[in-house]
């Protein structure tokens, strides 16, 4: 069954209800990664297009992720959307990589230029920032960086990955056409300013919309399970219903998200999150009733 698209703020690009966000695929010497062979990322990527969605995440320090994109879909170009990021360098430390952030206006041309010949391609539909803070941004002028950008043909959009205190600031700029910023279930700190962002015309892409994973899946976050716990929300689900999958529906039924990226190097568990996002948003009241078990367990929603 085909997804029913959505429209990318601004930017007028219509874009499908989940995407893939590559981090999955950044080996295990970032961030402690797990590791993944080139075949691996091969079989995942192809499965992305082949389940039909066109959005795809990725960054210059997501380790491989980037040449693997290039190197098994880029004949598919036609196919999806592409959004990549700068900010970040990646210094090889021996046992691990590091990805401290740099703003310096060489390292970002040098390296966008190395993202472009890894991915295969003159442009990205997408270039945004890697978490910079207010002071980063003015003092570097690098929304005008991305503007030479978008001049040149390069990137045809900009925007900006971010998360409080720096989003709301960035938000209220105006000067991205999108905004990526983390939220879920379990973490809706962000939540009234997808909101706001979707007001101004930011397209709005979410980050960890399944919560990063159950408790003891890597990126799981076991305080932030604990709302789910506190609020029974067990007592909601579905028949045979799973709780990411739940919470992917959760995060699908908020009214301002363009698209969610999930990551995973598994093609199972990626057509699983497909089957659950195309059962659409929860019901209204399934929806209203589970905010109001996780406002009253404690799940923060920040002022706006």
């Amino acid at each position: 069954m085909p997804f029913e698209k959505r429209t990318l703020g601004r930017t007028g690009l219509r874009v499908t209800p989940i995407g893939y966000g590559s981090m999955e695929l950044r080996g295990d010497r970032v961030w402690s990664g797990r590791p993944v062979d080139d075949a691996e990322a091969g079989r995942v990527l192809n499965e992305v297009l082949d389940q039909g969605i066109n959005f795809i995440d990725t960054a210059f320090s997501y380790g491989i992720a980037e040449a693997a994109i290039g190197k098994h879909i880029a004949h598919r170009r036609d196919e999806y959307l592409l959004a990549t990021k700068c900010g970040r360098e990646v210094i090889d430390r021996g046992d691990y990589v590091d990805t401290p952030h740099c703003w310096d206006r060489r390292f970002l041309t040098e390296s966008f230029e190395e993202s472009l010949r890894r991915l295969k391609t003159d442009y990205v539909d997408l270039l945004q920032l890697h978490g910079p803070m207010p002071e980063d941004a003015e003092r570097e002028s690098l929304v005008l960086f991305l503007q030479a950008l978008k001049q040149a043909g390069k990137v045809r959009w900009i925007g900006i990955s971010s998360f409080l205190p720096a989003a709301a600031h960035f938000i209220r700029t105006g000067e991205f056409d999108t905004i990526q910023m983390p939220y879920s279930a379990i973490e809706r700190a962000h939540e009234s300013l997808l909101s706001e962002a979707a007001a101004q015309g930011a397209g709005v892409i979410v980050r960890g919309g399944v919560g990063r994973g159950e408790p003891g899946a890597g990126l799981g976050q076991q305080d932030q399970w604990a709302y789910w716990n506190d609020a029974n929300m067990d007592e909601l689900l579905g028949a045979g219903e799973t709780r990411t999958g739940f919470m992917l529906r959760f995060t699908l039924s908020h009214p301002d998200i363009s698209t969610i990226i999930i990551g995973t190097k598994n093609p199972a568990h990626l057509r699983e999150n497909v089957a659950q996002a195309q059962k659409g948003k929860l019901s209204p009241d399934v929806y209203e009733e589970a905010k109001r078990r996780l406002s009253a367990a404690g799940s923060v929603v920040a002022e706006a």
